[in-house]
């Protein structure tokens, strides 16, 4: 295997280590939330930019993923199909349009919000923190704090996305995200937010769900459509619980 391979793995690895040992208590708070979103009636919502986006697209209709988690999408910042991709990193700095997309969206007071920012400085994620907040919705904040802290706010505020959490949780990336470095290269290179934001949602969900079971609540799980029986079975818990699935 390649040498850069190797590092790469093995920086992935130490990430993921440090994630279990160092936020099992936050984990375990932000599953908690969601448990109770779960067993009082309440609905659960998630948002990201641009690559923030993407492991909040990972929970979404997924084999084996919570059918109760509702996405968020902002147009020109929900995906990386904008042309240029400047035009996407250009939107996540403006004010005012996080607003824009919870009035049009179906959130509403004691739902749950989590919000993924790796660097946490940029206006939309900041004023959807925010704002949610003053609405009496619960935020949960997945950041990089070594990346966050290194970092000005581009918010009229001065604050970052985490400060308006009830919850953070952090990926462990570096400012920058890259990790691999090599003297003939100008700057680190390889992210490594994208495999460990992701992975933190998912044990999120897993944690979400044990939860629910030891209180005596069955969450809906989405089943394989590629197995016999899956579309069929999926289809049912939709009907079972349309009144807090607002993607399908």
């Amino acid at each position: 295997m390649s040498e850069f391979a190797k590092t790469y793995l093995h920086e992935i690895v130490s990430m993921i280590e440090r994630i279990y040992k160092e936020e099992e208590t936050a984990l375990n708070e932000a599953a908690g939330l969601l448990a109770d979103a779960i067993t009082d009636g309440n609905r659960i919502f998630a948002f990201g930019c641009s690559h923030s986006s993407l492991p909040v697209q990972d929970l979404v209709y997924r084999a084996g993923g919570l059918m109760l988690i509702n996405p968020i999408y902002g147009p020109g910042i929900d995906s990386l199909d904008v042309h240029p991709p400047t035009l996407g990193s250009d939107i996540e700095k403006l004010s005012g349009y996080a607003k824009l997309l919870l009035d049009n969206s179906p959130i509403k007071e004691n739902d749950v919000l989590i919000i993924v920012s790796v660097s946490g400085r940029n206006a939309v994620p900041i004023e959807m923190a925010m704002i949610a907040k003053e609405r009496g919705i619960t935020v949960i904040g997945l950041t990089s704090q070594a990346y966050t802290s290194a970092v000005q706010s581009r918010h009229a505020s001065g604050k970052k996305m985490y400060e308006f959490a009830d919850v953070v949780l952090d990926n462990k990336v570096d400012k920058g995200d890259a990790v691999l470095y090599d003297e003939r290269m100008p700057q680190k290179f390889v992210p490594a937010s994208g495999v460990t934001s992701t992975a933190m949602l998912h044990a999120l969900v897993a944690a979400t769900i044990e939860k629910a079971l030891d209180r005596g609540v069955k969450p809906p799980v989405y089943l394989a459509a590629n197995v016999d029986g899956g579309a069929e079975y999926n289809k049912r818990l939709l009907a079972e619980n349309q009144d807090r699935i607002f993607y399908y």
